[in-house]
């Protein structure tokens, strides 16, 4: 049975108390030969990343736990030469700490860069899955047992297949190492903006917002603020219509969404 980490990132508010819970459970302690004590600085075994969108007043962010995604095919196991690291049967991959010799061929073979060297050691050091925990009973990794909102789970992979690893995201599945960790609601870019009437000093309400793309158009409309947002947009290049009726059409072509955009406030001109 394979262990798996899920993350909704719709339910993560940027508590750190995951990367928290782990320090607190690494650092100074030998759970030799899941790990050796990691470092009170420099590492961080889970996480957790702060993603801002936007120019104010339009910003939002959201937030995403990394940790190791302990891959179906580790690229870090086939260039170990000191045969340090193992895959157990749960899909855990560890390394052991007393096989490990710091040659650090590991680390430039993660393409997650969630391998870290403990230079006072000269090993090399990483997320384990709590493994030292499991193997004493224990059902979950301290990250995830002390998420207050949820955002984290984990459990066998058989177990979750229909209710949330299928249709879930992984972190570069192009590598092919088969990450086996989920995430869902990764919210996707945004453009967003203000319409007012110059001449009235009034925002305007109502109005239809189109954005368009590969011949698929979203829409949104203002609301009493004058306010619109087009959410969950793919990276990508936009045409964006602005129609208020008695006002005139507003245009912009090729809105490039490689960053979440605020188009700002937005004058209309009276017909």
């Amino acid at each position: 049975m394979t262990k798996v980490f899920m993350v909704d990132v719709a339910k993560c508010n940027g508590c750190y108390t995951c990367q928290t819970a782990c320090k607190d459970e690494h650092v100074d302690n030998d759970w030799s030969p899941y790990a050796a004590p990691q470092p009170d600085t420099g590492q961080f075994w889970v996480k957790l990343q702060e993603n801002v969108g936007g120019t104010v007043p339009k910003v939002r962010s959201h937030y995403i736990p990394f940790l190791c995604n302990h891959c179906e095919k580790p690229t870090c196991i086939s260039v170990c030469e000191a045969n340090a690291i193992e895959k157990r049967d749960d899909g855990l991959v560890i390394i052991d700490p007393e096989k490990c010799t710091g040659c650090n061929q590991c680390m430039g073979a993660c393409s997650y860069g969630v391998i870290y060297k403990n230079e006072a050691l000269n090993i090399c050091q990483k997320c384990t899955g709590c493994a030292h925990l499991l193997d004493a009973g224990e059902k979950l990794p301290r990250c995830v047992e002390a998420c207050p909102v949820d955002a984290l789970t984990f459990g066998e992979k058989e177990d979750f297949l229909d209710d949330f690893i299928i249709g879930a995201t992984v972190a570069k599945p192009e590598t092919g190492t088969g990450p086996q960790v989920y995430y869902r609601n990764i919210p996707g870019k945004f453009i967003a903006g203000t319409l007012f009437d110059p001449e009235e000093q009034e925002v305007i309400i109502g109005a239809k917002v189109r954005a368009t793309n590969g011949g698929k158009t979203w829409t949104a409309i203002t609301d009493d603020f004058g306010d619109f947002w087009l959410n969950d947009l793919a990276v990508g290049k936009y045409d964006v219509v602005i129609d208020a009726e008695g006002y005139e059409y507003k245009t912009f072509e090729k809105v490039d969404l490689a960053k979440d955009v605020n188009l700002g406030d937005l004058p209309l001109k009276k017909k």
